[in-house]
């Protein structure tokens, strides 16, 4: 999703966190806050939301009855340390979830984040929102998948903390999500997907 200019409907430029999530209980379209300021997330074409539900949808047969599983877009994630709420295409959360002050809406502790690139988002997707995702203490797995062109690009946290790239150019391969221990054929994100759209 890609971070647009604060809602000018809000009427100034600054809102507490508090703030921000009271509006958001009510509001019928989702906004990221990040540092006071609160954004309008932009809708997505096809592919993208093709992409995005052929994952979730594996992701949630695999996982079915273990430890880990996934969420969709309508859950939002928040970073404490850096103060950012948002959505991403989809979080993965191994073990019992963590939210804000408990309130069953905020998750805290995703481990593996993926995100499906569209070309308005996708240099924010690899640049300053890794960096604010970085800041997540249980991050291990940060996925990003062109909507189009077959390109995926895993970065992964190794033993030394830092972040290692492995990536995905064929249908013919197999996407290792290590987070979790498991593997998903690029024929199945892809399926259905009219690329270059």
């Amino acid at each position: 999703m890609e971070l647009r200019e604060p809602a000018v409907a809000y009427g100034r430029q600054k809102f507490t966190i508090e703030e921000y999530l009271a509006m958001e209980e009510a509001a019928v379209e989702k906004h990221e806050y990040y540092r006071g300021e609160i954004f309008a997330m932009s809708g997505s074409k096809v592919p993208h939301n093709r992409i995005s539900g052929n994952v979730y949808a594996v992701l949630h047969q695999k996982l079915k009855g273990k430890k880990c599983r996934p969420y969709n877009s309508d859950q939002r994630i928040h970073i404490e340390s850096n103060t950012l709420f948002t959505y991403p295409d989809i979080s993965v959360v191994c073990g019992e979830y963590a939210t804000l002050n408990n309130d069953n809406w905020n998750i805290l502790n995703p481990v593996v984040l993926i995100e499906v690139l569209s070309p308005s988002t996708k240099n924010y997707d690899r640049g300053e929102k890794f960096m604010l995702y970085r800041d997540i203490p249980t991050l291990k797995e940060y996925i990003l998948i062109d909507s189009e062109h077959v390109h995926i690009e895993t970065f992964r946290l190794n033993g030394a903390h830092r972040w290692e790239l492995e990536e995905y150019n064929s249908l013919e391969d197999q996407l290792h999500i290590k987070a979790v221990n498991e593997v998903i054929a690029v024929t199945e994100i892809y399926d259905g997907v009219r690329l270059g759209e």
